[in-house]
């Protein structure tokens, strides 16, 4: 995969975690929140994280030790 291809997957990656934050932030924040939904919108967050560390580590070279 090109960098700039990766890079640009990053991108609409860390825009859709910084999204889901702020829906988080506005179910906890809502008096009657769903816990169940609160639980998924986590659960994707985390998800998302783990796909952009190992997106931002592909694009580290290889040094040979």
């Amino acid at each position: 995969m090109e960098v700039s291809t990766v890079r640009e997957r990053i991108a609409r990656l860390q825009t859709e975690h910084r999204n889901l934050d702020k829906k988080i932030l506005i179910q906890v924040q809502s008096f009657q929140h769903d816990q169940l939904e609160l639980q998924r919108l986590k659960k994707r967050k985390l998800q998302l994280k783990d796909q952009i560390a190992a997106l931002e580590a592909s694009l580290i070279p290889d040094v040979p030790a």
